[in-house]
Parts: structure tokens; C-alpha cells; sequence
């Protein structure tokens, strides 16, 4: 008799052999056939679920460029395994051919080549076109929103989210998780939970006066005869990642052991299906599907990989749905008898000059962007270059913002955050200020100035170092490293904790940063209260406006080895 886990894998090896998933076959026919709105949302039903996923939006409302990374170091069990494999290496592991629309929309590889041939991605109109057909074939799916959603942009900073909570009200979505979502505080967060017509699940937060649960953290949904429970997992590391006082009744972590409790509740319940909306991040829900007993299904978001096939950990399966409304999945199971037993996925690439928008949804967010258009629309400068910031190291925007602070605050060194939101420019774009706030806008965004030792310089890279390259993924926060301008350094990421980093000069001259000696550094996005300084989106826009026309090249300031 074979067993479920047999069977599983099977359904898995089917998926990389026929394109269940629509990449193993799909990748091949793209390059030699014209891309249609019927092909990327061809699929065959199957089994008795649905789920559709979507995650790390960053109120990205319009179609944008997103070139994905060039270098996506895996430490530990995690190297050179999904989604820590890149460019050439990530097509010749799905079998997608170079140049193909999947080559363009997964990888780095020839992007602005490809960027001119295929277009932007994205657009939240349609996504709604996406999610209306799935929901023809399949009346019963589930729209699952993984967080990251009310932050980045400029509209959601003047609304304080409320143009993506419209948006995503409209979109139908049965329930959320979060993260970026608690940077509003945590007044404005229960003003928008206590009106959403959906559940904002969060099994991880707890009041911290009373060590309770704070919010829902599981929702219970009857479909076509199928208890399915969905568990929500707010990022967990927000009071380190984040700025602490903007939310301090609540704590947050991975709760491994509260997981699992919520697992054997569900299962008491009489659910058939178990699903956890994660936002811990790839590599931590790996670990957490490997050491939490009960999960069918995690869909992973936080750290923006767009993996196009399915991650099997024992008998959970793992879908990662990409970022910035460039993808959306849908998870088609055949669940029986209380068993998830097969599986069927497509990760959909949202090619906007192919799918066509909703004509509801463009009404609502023409009329969202509305007030603000011409805002949005001045154009501060031009880029000869392509900007980017997604990549373990310095990118071209993370340099070009880097550039701004020392030439505007007047220092020899800047820090910038290694967050992973933020769309891409490429060579020939007007530098609009709404593209400076898509890299850019957060409710703590003062650009301070200060002095640092050249050992609390580098204590702070070999903090942020071990965030990203401990090589246990509980200690990782999922970020990428801090980005630098003017200086430049080692990094040996066989080394543990604090061994590190090596080699710090500054950029400049060649000379050695010295542990004794201060140096005037510039930063922003600071977690400390009362940070001062003018708002780093004024610090850029002023920069390019000097500018006028922006020539960078990547940076080699940077020396990675024990890879």
C-alpha cells in the first residue's frame, strides 16, 4: 500500500516532470510562443481545495521593475538549496530556458534586455484579473495574504495604509498575517483590524501584561465539504527589527511550542486541512515544518523568494509567492478522509502588458493615487544606470541613497538598511518621487548624523552579519546585510559571531578604519526613538535633483569569502 509520503513525493516529482506546477513545461513553450493571459493562467483543476497566495506586496499598486538577486547566500543546511540559488544556476536547476519570460521574471539574468522585451510586472489590477479567474474555476478557493502589505510606498505612508486596506478589502482577501503592518503603531493597527471584514491572524502575538494571545490565530473555513484551519505567524522579530516603542503591548517570536499547540487544537477541531500563513521568512519556516508536527501546508512569506515549485519537508509543503505583486500562486489539493493526499501549484507570473486589468480595480486605485498624482509623478532626475536593490550586498539604489546621505549630511560614511522592498529602475527612466519613496517610505525614515569608533562601526556590521549568515535560522531576521558608502570591507561567512568582518577602510583614500578613531556617519530607518534628522526620501530627492542624471555602476567594495 503506498504511503501518503509516497505519494507526495510522487506528486512532487510529476510537478517538475509535466508542468503541474507550470514551470517545467511551461518554461520551454514560453520561449517559443507568444505570451497570452489564457497560457499564464492555464491550469488543470484538480483535487477539492484551492488556495491562492499572495505576500510582501509593499503597496506596490502600479506595474513595476523588480529585478530579483544576484547573490542569495544559503549558510548552513541552507546552502545551495532554494531559495539561495541564482541567476544561471536557478534556471539550469527548474529547467527554464535563458531569455524566456520565466528566465526574466525569476532571475537577474540579461534584466534589462529582457525588461524591454517583456515588460513590468505587477499591478494590483491584475492581480484582481488573476484572482476573479482562479475564483470562476474554483468558487470555494481561499485568498490568503501573507503581510508586508500596507507599507511602501507613497500613498501608504500619507494614508497610513488605508489605500491598500481599501484595495485589498476589494480584492476579497479571507485572511491576512503581518509584519510592516505595525510600523503605524499599535493604535492605527487595531483601528484597521477592527474594520476589516477578514481575519488578521496572528498565533505569535501575545499581550504583554498578561502573556495572552492577542489576536486570532487561527481561522476555520468549510469549503466543498473540507475543514481547512489557517494559522496565522506574524513576523517575530519585531521588536528587534523594528522600532520596539511603536508597539510595545505586544511581543512577538517564533513560539515553536504555541504552534504546535495551535496544530493539535485545529486537529481536535476536526480540521481536515492544516495551513500556516507564515511570515517568518523561507529558511526559519523550513526549520519550523521540520520540528512542528501537523502542518500540510505552509505558504512562506518576509524574505520575497519566488520559488517555482513546491518545497516538500517530510509531509508539509512549502510555497514561497514571491514579492511586490510580481506573482501569484495557486495550490490546488485533494484532501480526503482528514489527509492532504496530492497537490497541484503554479506560481503566476503577473506580466502587466499581457493580463488585462480589472476595470474595477483600476477605477479604485486611479481613485486611491488620486490626491497625490502630480506628487507622484514629478520627476526629480534620470538614471543612465539600472537600480536595483535586492542581492545579499550593495546594490545600485542602496549606493545611490548611500551617496545622498554623505553628500547631504556630510559624512564619510553612510549605513543604509538591507531591506528587500523596493522596486528597480532601469537606464533611460525619469527618477519620479514616487520611485524615491517605493525605496524609501516608512514611518521612521529621519536620516540622523552622528560619530561612531571604528569598533562600534564594525560591532554593528558583525551584528547585522550574523542576522543574515547564522547558520541556524531561528537567529536569522531575514533581511539582506546593511549597505555602506564609503568604506569598504571583508566579509568570511565561514567565521562565527563576531569574526566576521575584516579588512575596514574607508572607500575613499585606501586608509585602515581604526577601532579607537571616530569617523561622522550617516543613517536612516534608525529603531531608537527620537531619532532627528530630515526624512530620507528629502535627503535622495535633493541629491538627484544636483545630480540631475544618475551614472552608477556596481560597487566591488565588498570582498565575500567561506562561501
Amino acid at each position: 500500500m503506498i504511503t501518503k509520503r509516497e505519494f507526495m513525493q510522487a506528486a512532487l516529482a510529476t510537478t517538475a516532470l509535466w508542468g503541474a506546477s507550470g514551470y517545467g513545461r511551461w518554461g520551454r513553450l514560453a520561449a517559443q510562443q507568444t505570451l497570452s493571459q489564457d497560457k499564464l493562467l492555464e491550469f488543470d483543476d484538480f483535487g477539492n481545495v484551492t488556495l491562492i497566495h499572495i505576500t510582501d506586496v509593499h503597496a506596490q499598486l502600479k506595474p513595476i521593475w523588480f529585478r530579483e538577486p544576484e547573490v542569495n547566500i544559503g549558510v548552513g543546511d541552507a546552502k545551495g538549496r532554494p531559495p539561495h540559488v541564482t541567476g544561471m544556476d536557478f534556471l539550469q536547476m527548474f529547467g527554464i530556458p535563458p531569455g524566456s519570460p520565466d528566465a526574466y521574471a525569476m532571475t537577474c539574468e540579461d534584466f534589462v534586455a529582457l525588461a524591454a522585451e517583456y515588460g513590468r510586472m505587477g499591478g494590483m489590477d491584475r492581480v484582481a484579473t488573476v484572482v476573479k479567474a482562479i475564483r470562476a474555476a474554483r468558487p470555494d478557493s481561499i485568498l490568503l495574504d501573507g503581510g508586508d502589505t500596507w507599507h511602501g510606498s507613497y500613498t501608504s505612508l500619507k494614508t497610513r495604509g488605508q489605500d491598500m486596506v481599501n484595495v485589498m478589502n476589494a480584492l476579497g482577501v479571507d485572511a491576512m498575517t503581518s509584519h510592516w503592518e505595525w510600523t503605524y503603531g499599535t493604535e492605527r493597527v487595531n483601528e484597521i483590524v477592527g474594520e476589516l471584514p477578514f481575519p488578521f491572524l496572528g498565533a505569535n502575538i501575545f499581550d504583554v501584561e498578561w502573556d495572552e494571545p492577542a489576536f486570532e490565530p487561527y481561522k476555520i473555513f468549510e469549503k466543498g465539504g473540507v475543514r481547512i484551519g489557517v494559522i496565522g505567524q506574524a513576523f517575530p522579530y519585531m521588536p528587534i527589527a523594528n522600532p520596539r516603542w511603536m508597539f510595545p503591548e505586544y511581543s512577538f517570536g517564533i513560539r515553536e511550542e504555541r504552534m504546535q499547540a495551535v496544530v493539535d487544537e485545529l486537529r481536535e477541531e476536526g480540521v481536515d486541512l492544516v495551513v500556516c500563513l507564515s511570515h517568518n521568512g523561507f529558511d526559519v519556516d523550513y526549520k519550523m515544518a521540520g520540528r512542528v508536527k501537523g502542518i500540510d501546508v505552509i505558504l512562506s512569506g518576509h524574505t520575497h523568494d519566488a520559488v517555482p515549485e513546491p518545497v516538500l519537508i517530510g509531509q508539509t509543503v512549502m510555497i514561497a509567492s514571491g514579492s511586490n505583486g510580481k506573482f501569484v500562486s495557486r495550490l490546488d489539493l485533494d484532501v480526503r478522509d482528514g489527509q492532504m493526499l496530492g497537490f497541484r501549484h503554479k506560481l503566476i507570473p503577473i506580466f502587466s502588458d499581457v493580463i488585462q486589468p480589472d476595470t474595477e480595480m483600476a477605477a479604485l486605485i486611479d481613485s486611491e493615487r488620486a490626491p497625490y498624482q502630480a506628487e507622484l509623478d514629478e520627476v526629480v532626475g534620470k538614471t543612465e544606470s539600472l537600480l536595483y536593490r535586492r542581492g545579499n550586498f550593495n546594490g545600485t539604489w542602496d549606493d545611490l541613497i548611500c551617496d545622498a546621505m554623505r553628500a547631504e549630511r556630510d559624512t564619510q560614511i553612510a549605513l543604509s538598511p538591507g531591506v528587500r522592498w523596493g522596486p528597480s529602475l532601469v537606464p533611460g527612466d525619469d527618477i519620479r518621487r514616487e520611485d524615491i519613496h517605493n525605496a524609501t517610505s516608512m514611518t521612521y525614515g529621519q536620516c540622523y548624523r552622528t560619530e561612531m569608533t571604528g569598533e562600534t562601526l564594525k560591532t554593528v556590521m558583525e551584528d547585522v552579519a550574523d542576522n543574515i549568515f547564522n547558520p541556524d535560522p531561528y537567529y536569522q531576521q531575514g533581511g539582506d546585510m546593511v549597505r555602506v558608502g564609503g568604506i569598504a570591507y571583508a566579509i568570511d561567512l565561514s567565521k562565527p559571531m563576531g569574526q566576521r568582518i575584516s579588512r575596514l577602510t574607508l572607500s575613499d583614500t585606501g586608509e585602515e578604519i581604526e577601532p579607537s578613531k571616530s569617523y561622522t556617519v550617516a543613517g536612516w530607518a534608525s529603531v531608537n526613538e527620537d531619532t532627528e534628522g530630515p526624512q530620507i526620501w528629502d535627503v535622495v530627492e535633493s541629491h538627484i535633483r544636483k545630480t540631475g542624471t544618475v551614472k552608477l555602476q556596481p560597487r566591488d567594495t565588498v570582498t565575500v569569502s567561506g562561501i
